[in-house]
């Protein structure tokens, strides 16, 4: 049995996680981001919000410390804003000081091109998409 390990992480999305190195990205989609056209990995984890997923994750998780954008976010569009207490609600789940970069959703659908995969969750808060890029964490072995 493993422990410590939230249960809307499916296998699939643990397998993914663990299959990634450093370097690689990964998105947490809101329920209409177009997954399939933006990339060949897609892991359903419908009924999880992206804040639960992004919550369960980031204790297994490095962010990449060697870059300037290791959290990516949907900026909103002209004449728009994002959703009230989203921002904080991620940062919330990241490491203290984290900050969050934002992108044009043109740049974010490129990047997402390029991700490992993308987990579609069923928030439906407009621009609930994060993208996350894996770091390294020293490791001591006896």
């Amino acid at each position: 049995m493993l422990k410590n390990i939230s249960a809307c992480i499916s296998p699939e999305l643990l397998h993914q996680l663990y299959c990634m190195g450093h370097g690689d990205e990964i998105v947490i989609s809101d329920a209409h981001f177009p997954a399939y056209s933006v990339n060949k990995q897609v892991i359903r984890a419908d009924g999880n919000e992206v804040s639960g997923l992004l919550r369960a994750i980031m204790p297994l998780f490095a962010l990449d410390g060697y870059v300037d954008d290791p959290v990516v976010m949907m900026a909103a569009g002209s004449g728009d804003t994002l959703p009230e207490g989203l921002v904080s609600l991620y940062q919330q789940h990241l490491p203290r000081g984290q900050n969050i970069t934002f992108i044009d959703r043109f740049a974010f659908y490129d990047r997402a091109k390029n991700a490992s995969c993308v987990v579609v969750t069923s928030t439906t808060k407009k621009y609930g998409n994060i993208l996350l890029k894996k770091g390294v964490t020293p490791v001591e072995i006896d």
